[in-house]
């Protein structure tokens, strides 16, 4: 199921490979802990960002009619949250 959000969800995904790309650089020039720390809580921040995006937009999207099934779904991706 594709919904309007998957566009710019996707657009930050890969924004977040790119860092993710950078951030395995960073790591194999020997750059501190310091910064690699930080820049890994940048990625980690962007991909909770993503998923979150992903989840509100499902909501919005799905429930209108929402089955016994539906509910069931929505229970499993709270935990996400």
């Amino acid at each position: 199921m594709s919904h309007g959000s998957h566009t710019d969800i996707i657009k930050r995904l890969k924004r977040v490979e790119g860092h993710l790309r950078s951030v395995i650089a960073m790591i194999e020039d020997g750059r501190s802990c310091v910064d690699l720390a930080q820049q890994l809580h940048a990625v980690e921040a962007a991909v909770t960002s993503a998923k979150r995006e992903l989840i509100h937009d499902h909501f919005e999207n799905c429930l209108d009619d929402a089955t016994p099934a539906d509910l069931k779904e929505i229970k499993q991706l709270a935990k996400y949250l």
